[in-house]
């Protein structure tokens, strides 16, 4: 068995500058609906002011019915800081789900496409076989990526379960909530709300 071995390649300075300002345009939000779409999400969020580009993270890994994970790239900076200050201070709900969505700030390490800091020069690729010096740690580094793997996807299943539980909590305080108002509008529409009003000396304002 051989692993790949990265070597720098490199960017242009004005290509790197240019994705770091595109991070910082950029917002990093998560606990979407599994049914938002590409469009209701740049609805949603285009009370902030213009979405650019919506990119989804894609889960290869994980039942499909998880929350989703999206970049989404506004116009301005200010735009993006305004999207994270909203979500952190009051809830933002999208498409049913049972938690509000959340939003943080873009980091380079998320985006697949970045290009390398023109300081850490060429990056090529190459596989390591079983006599290079290098293939122990790769070895264990692939190890060790397989146990973060399997750590994340138990925690995504608990996560899922919540979810679950939650939901169902909240359809059940629907359900009941709405029995409690049909209760309310029998009460006015057959006069029993007046007749108990006038039977207890209850001074209820007209308006009501």
């Amino acid at each position: 068995m051989s692993f790949p071995k990265l070597k720098d390649m490199g960017s242009s300075p004005e290509e790197y500058a240019a994705f770091e300002d595109k991070v910082k345009r950029t917002v990093y939000i998560d606990n979407i609906s599994p049914q938002v779409t590409n469009a209701v999400l740049k609805t949603a969020l285009g009370q902030f002011g213009t979405v650019k580009t919506v990119q989804f993270i894609p889960n290869y890994f994980e039942p499909k019915i998880i929350p989703q994970c999206a970049l989404v790239e506004m116009q301005t900076e200010k735009q993006a800081k305004a999207i994270i200050y909203e979500m952190n201070n009051y809830p933002f709900m999208m498409s049913g789900m049972p938690r509000p969505v959340r939003a943080f700030a873009a980091e380079m390490e998320m985006f697949a496409d970045r290009p390398t800091n023109p300081a850490r020069g060429r990056i090529t690729c190459q596989w390591l076989e079983r006599t290079d010096p290098d293939y122990e740690v790769a070895r264990k580094l692939k190890q060790l990526t397989l146990k973060h793997a399997e750590a994340a996807s138990y925690l995504l299943r608990v996560e899922l379960e919540d979810e679950e539980k939650l939901a169902m909590q909240q359809s059940e305080m629907l359900k009941a909530n709405h029995k409690k108002l049909e209760m309310l509008e029998n009460l006015f529409s057959d006069g029993s709300f007046w007749r108990l009003a006038r039977r207890y000396n209850i001074n209820v304002a007209d308006e009501i």
